[in-house]
């Protein structure tokens, strides 16, 4: 479980470090490095930080 939650939290500090340089650069992280927004592989990133997101709210519990 330990490990689940280090690489949630490592998705989801991806995922927060993408919108940082997209708010401040306008550049996209994910789909500059896989080709493209529109891309397979950067939609796969995206979906795999939307489902760790998802995953680390269930650690507030632990944090109680």
């Amino acid at each position: 479980m330990k490990s689940l939650n280090s690489i949630a939290l490592l998705l989801v500090i991806i995922g927060g470090l993408n919108w940082l340089l997209f708010g401040l650069f306008q550049w996209d992280l994910v789909g500059g490095l896989f080709g493209g927004m529109d891309s397979v592989f950067a939609r796969v990133v995206y979906v795999l930080v939307g489902i760790a997101a998802l995953y680390c709210l269930t650690l507030f519990k632990k944090i109680k």
